[in-house]
């Protein structure tokens, strides 16, 4: 896979289950107590894999 697809899917995944456990904490969508645990751990998982993605990119660059 290209890296800048890569580092884009690992940047928009990591927004796309931030902003879905957000919603669920403001009460605009539901879900089972099984599928918020769910999502909050994958969102954790993303945003640090974002993280390490991005700290590759900085390095790269510099």
């Amino acid at each position: 896979m290209n890296l800048n697809v890569r580092f884009l899917t690992t940047i928009v995944t990591a927004l796309l289950f931030t902003v879905l456990v957000f919603m669920n904490f403001l009460g605009y969508w539901k879900a089972n107590s099984t599928i918020q645990i769910l999502f909050f751990f994958i969102m954790i998982g993303s945003v640090l894999n974002a993280g390490t993605e991005i700290g590759k990119n900085l390095k790269k660059r510099s």
